[in-house]
Order: C-alpha cells, then sequence, then structure tokens
C-alpha cells in the first residue's frame, strides 16, 4: 500500500490477537512500530515478529486507563522513532453478562478500558498531528457497537461511542487533513473472544452458533483485519474520513 514506509505507527493493545497480527502487517509495509501493551511478554513478542520482517519496533509497556501513563509514553515514543504519523486504537477488554446482573465496578472496568483508553490516545496524538498538518487515526470498534450484541451492553456503549466520537473528530480535524475511520470486527478467535465465551461445553457451542450464523460459515481470525487497517492508515485511503468497515464475513451487512 503506497505511503506507510517508514511511517510511524503506534498499535494499542499491540501484544496479541488482532493487534499482534496488524503490528506484524505494519512491519511488512516497512512502517516503524510502536507495540503499546500491559503485557510486557507479549509485547516483547510482537516487536520480534515485526523486526522478522526486516522492520524497526519497539515495545512500550502502557495501561491506557491512566492519562499520565499515556502522555509519557507517547512523548517517548516521539523521542525514540519520530512523530506519530498512524494512530491504531485497537487494545479492548469485555466480560459478558446480561445489563441487570452486572454492577458498577465492571462498567467502570470496561468504560476505563474501551472508552477513556482511545480518548486518552487521541488526546495525547492528535496534538502533535494537528501541528504538523497530517496523520491517520484508525480506531477498533466493534460490530456490537454498530447492531448490539446480547450480553455486551456496556461494551457496546463504549464501542458505539467510539464510532460517533471517530465521526466528530473526522469532521473537525479534516481541514488539517487527518483522517479518522474506524474498523469493526465481527466475531474474531482471540484470546479475549474466548475468554468472553468461556470454555466446555457452553463455550464450544456458542462459538458454533456464531460461526454458522457467519455467511462465510466460520470465525474470523486476527489476520482478517491488518489489511483493512493498513488501507484506511495508507495514503490509498488519503481521501476516506468518518466511514466505518465492518470486517465480519458478512454477519452484518447494514451501510
Amino acid at each position: 500500500m503506497r505511503g506507510l514506509k517508514d511511517k510511524v505507527v503506534i498499535v494499542t493493545g499491540g501484544g496479541s490477537g488482532i493487534g499482534a497480527a496488524t503490528c506484524k502487517r505494519f512491519g511488512e509495509e516497512g512502517s516503524v512500530v510502536a507495540v503499546f501493551d500491559v503485557n510486557s511478554e507479549a509485547a516483547a513478542a510482537s516487536v520480534a515478529a515485526v523486526r522478522s520482517t526486516g522492520a524497526r519496533s519497539e515495545a512500550y509497556v502502557v495501561d491506557i486507563t491512566d492519562q499520565a501513563r499515556v502522555n509519557a509514553a507517547v512523548a517517548q515514543v516521539e523521542r525514540d522513532l519520530g512523530p506519530v504519523d498512524v494512530l491504531v486504537n485497537n487494545a479492548g477488554w469485555d466480560r459478558g453478562g446480561n445489563f441487570l446482573d452486572i454492577d458498577r465496578a465492571l462498567w467502570e472496568k470496561i468504560i476505563a478500558v474501551n472508552l477513556y483508553g482511545p480518548l486518552h490516545m487521541h488526546h495525547a496524538v492528535l496534538r502533535s498531528m494537528n501541528q504538523r498538518g497530517r496523520g491517520r487515526v484508525v480506531n477498533i470498534a466493534s460490530d456490537a457497537g454498530r447492531v448490539g450484541s446480547s450480553g455486551e451492553s456496556i461494551y457496546s456503549f463504549c464501542k458505539g461511542g467510539l464510532i460517533a466520537f471517530t465521526k466528530t473528530l473526522a469532521r473537525e480535524f479534516a481541514r488539517k487533513q487527518i483522517t479518522l475511520n474506524v474498523v469493526c470486527p465481527g466475531p474474531t478467535d482471540t484470546a479475549l473472544f474466548r475468554d468472553f465465551c468461556g470454555e466446555g461445553e457452553y463455550g464450544d457451542k456458542l462459538r458454533s452458533a456464531l460461526a454458522r450464523a457467519i455467511p462465510f460459515g466460520r470465525l474470523g481470525q486476527p489476520g482478517d483485519l491488518p489489511g483493512a487497517i493498513c488501507f484506511l492508515a495508507s495514503d490509498d485511503a488519503a481521501f476516506i474520513t468518518g466511514q466505518v468497515l465492518s470486517v465480519s464475513g458478512g454477519l452484518t451487512m447494514a451501510g
């Protein structure tokens, strides 16, 4: 894809799943990749995978729910690697449950990671992008934020908010030639998804039911996402902003 070589990219939640696959793909495109993750070992493994492509990469242990730590980490990236050209807000966390059965403590944890985390990242990165008059942001939301998902009320609340937030900032920053877009994965076979489904017979049945509901007849895999993410970060998508792309094997087809 055009325009990704030597660009400095931050990927949150870059140590595993969709994030790790995305980091490696940016490496294959010749980007310089900053891997943000709370798990130092996972971040290091992702960095090794990126470096195996011949690209430069560094790991940063960051809890995105802590704004001060986010600000410090972004500043460190700019000292180590240069100004940030691309931000991919991928980190997320969820725990299933019917709305009336979950308590405020769980709400706050889900909101802290999925809503405040991206808010902190945007605030830290967009200031420099705004000064330079260029940049790309790709937010990883979820089809749960577009069409809802049973047992994921607070997660859907966050992801729907992230979609609306992205569209608003896309309008605010358009004159600075900064694009902001959203990729919405459908059910994707990651550690987070497996944790949500649970183990044993119930988890197996839920995964099988979801696979049957998807027109492609299978769950998404982490490797299904990076192409869409890198496209929206590239010069090939320079005139695309404020858009939402579902990568779900056809499970949702609403415009």
